[in-house]
């Protein structure tokens, strides 16, 4: 099985050629990509720190792990459908706690990160990045606004939160109609970036990252405006040593070092 990095769920909803071109070199298998290794299934809005921690890993043991990433909802709909799977790396501890429930899981697993929300706008956007979302509402009113991307809260948690940041605010039901949902928080990033929304509410690691920072400005959105985004780590029953020792490195100074340079939080440290 190659190692590639796959989104799980990515449909051409819209046109995301410019994207593409953008993006094309990020997107690229890293080296050793035809290695073989444990599948590891993580959310999207972790990527690009995972990938570093992955090389890491590598560089330290010698051992290799392949990323398949997707929204949280839709890789644990298919951990229940028999993909081989050894490790699940979630944003949202619920889809770990059912899997554990249903026996798909060794234990409850663990907290490893914590991540943030951010407004992202691209550069010809005529929106303003603003962490209060003042500019939001008055594009709302007055027509500067047509599309606005986020992933889709039914199966993605960083959609959940952008809808509660959205009905915290009021904009919830006026936003409603002019909603791009993406099948992960990397696909609402695409639309944002590839001009197909004028912005979008997506992950701040996300938006920290060179493909995305370099063509638009974000803003954090106060953490207290959603429930936490705790991404959940957990070894299901198939896991073998070396998911175990990837697992355990997650905690490790290194990996959490490689969080933090990300954007996100870590667990047990004032935020």
């Amino acid at each position: 099985m190659p190692h590639t990095v796959a989104v799980a769920g990515l449909t051409p909803i819209l046109k995301l050629l410019s994207w593409i071109a953008v993006l094309a070199a990020c997107l690229a298998a890293p080296a050793g990509a035809t290695a073989r290794g444990p599948v590891i299934a993580a959310a999207a809005s972790a990527r690009f720190a995972l990938e570093d921690v992955a090389q890491t890993f590598y560089l330290q043991t010698g051992q290799r792990v392949r990323l398949t990433l997707g929204s949280s909802g839709n890789l644990a709909r298919k951990i229940r459908e028999g993909a081989p799977y050894e490790v699940y790396l979630s944003a949202d501890p619920r889809y770990v706690e059912d899997l554990a429930r249903a026996g798909f899981t060794r234990d409850g697993g663990k907290d490893y990160l914590i991540g943030r929300l951010a407004i992202f706008v691209p550069r010809a956007s005529p929106l303003v990045a603003d962490g209060s979302l003042e500019d939001l509402r008055l594009a709302l009113s007055d027509g500067r606004l047509k599309h606005f991307a986020i992933a889709n809260p039914e199966h993605a948690p960083y959609g959940q939160r952008a809808e509660q940041v959205l009905r915290r605010v009021g904009l919830w039901d006026a936003i409603r109609g002019r909603l791009v949902l993406g099948e992960n928080v990397g696909q609402a990033a695409q639309f944002a970036v590839s001009g197909n929304a004028e912005g979008g509410i997506i992950g701040f690691a996300l938006a920290r990252a060179p493909a995305v920072s370099e063509r638009g400005s974000t803003a954090l959105i106060p953490a207290e405006w959603h429930d936490p985004l705790r991404h959940r780590a957990v070894l299901l029953k198939s896991a073998g040593t070396v998911s175990q020792q990837f697992y355990d490195y997650l905690s490790s100074d290194t990996a959490r070092d490689a969080f933090r340079k990300h954007g996100f939080d870590v667990p047990g440290e004032s935020n």
